[in-house]
């Protein structure tokens, strides 16, 4: 009886042994699952790193369009600091300082690199061949950056500012607020790559409205002031300006000159018109900027920039400042007011 409780009691000891034993053992296998499913999820988390926007302009902080371009990511599920994180570089209107800028990006690791200009993707496009690059505006066909709008072929793609028959609309507008003039002013930048297209353009629509066309050259903020004294003393009864970054970057200047010498002006953006200068026909720059965001989008989900078509302007404006008529002392026709999208009394 006394041997029968004996071998229970050492039974029962060697039960509980094994229990705790297996015990251990399952701790120890979940302790070693749980170790794999953290692994897992870190290294997801590291796989989803939140992307970075390289943001290479050649103006100032105060880029009017820049908010634009949010809205458009904004759109897309977007939010700054959130899911996506920008690094910025400005210029500052100093085209001598973009290749240094563009270098910092690179430097920086980001995934998309989006420019303002042609020369700014230039400059972004020289020190890397595999970042993909968005214009916001820009030609870059006549800048070597892309091999067609239908098919960029690199690692720059976007949108351009120029569209068929523009340069035609202003002159025609010109040329029906203005019946009497036979000679225009086209001032330009020449060194910018969006100039040259523009002034091609303005020469074959000069032509076929039997005008003259006078290009008057700057090549930096200093030549303005010489720029307009020229035309004043060569008679100008018109003036046609030329969309380029440095013209737009010294738009403010460029009006308070026209006003000065009383020469009524067609100018590229409604920006100048809204600075003062007299009638503005082109494309809405914030829609280009808007736009671009669809690029960064494909782009970050995987797309190849080089096969992204570039595409053109597809909103315009035209905006007249009938305070700048009165200043100035022209009348603008009632056909053409009758055409305006927006009126600045």
């Amino acid at each position: 009886m006394i041997e029968r409780s004996w071998m229970r009691l050492l039974a029962s000891l060697s039960d509980n042994r094994k229990s705790k034993i297996q015990n251990r053992n399952l701790v120890g296998i979940v302790a070693l699952v749980l170790t794999f499913v953290m692994c897992g999820v870190v290294a997801e988390a590291q796989q989803k790193k939140i992307p970075r926007i390289g943001v290479l302009f050649i103006g100032s902080k105060n880029q009017p369009h820049l908010e634009a371009f949010k809205q458009g990511l904004r759109e897309r599920g977007y939010t700054e600091g959130k899911n996506i994180l920008f690094e910025y570089r400005y210029a500052e209107g100093n085209n001598d300082r973009l290749p240094q800028l563009a270098a910092e990006l690179v430097s920086d690791k980001v995934d998309v690199i989006v420019t303002t200009a042609s020369v700014s993707a230039i400059a972004a496009r020289r020190v890397t061949k595999t970042i993909p690059i968005v214009m916001t505006s820009g030609n870059p066909l006549e800048s070597g950056l892309a091999a067609s709008l239908a098919k960029p072929g690199r690692n720059v793609t976007g949108l351009t500012v120029l569209s068929v028959d523009l340069s035609g609309k202003r002159v025609e507008l010109l040329t029906e607020t203005f019946p009497k003039t036979t000679r225009i002013a086209a001032l330009q930048s020449p060194q910018d790559f969006e100039a040259g297209a523009g002034y091609k353009e303005t020469q074959e629509a000069a032509k076929a409205f039997s005008l003259r066309l006078h290009p008057v050259e700057v090549q930096s903020a200093n030549d303005f002031e010489l720029a307009f004294a020229q035309m004043n003393k060569a008679g100008e009864t018109a003036l046609l300006v030329i969309l380029s970054p440095m013209i737009t970057f010294n738009s403010r200047r460029i009006v308070e000159l026209a006003l000065k010498y009383r020469l009524p002006g067609m100018y590229p953006t409604k920006q100048f018109a809204e600075e003062g200068g007299l009638m503005a026909y082109g494309p809405l720059i914030a829609d280009l900027y808007r736009r671009s965001a669809t690029y960064v989008d494909k782009i970050l989900k995987g797309a190849n920039p080089g096969e992204l078509p570039v595409e053109q302007p597809t909103k315009f404006e035209l905006v007249i400042n009938l305070k700048t008529a009165k200043q100035i002392g022209v009348t603008i026709p009632a056909n053409v007011l009758a055409r305006a999208d927006r009126v600045i009394k």
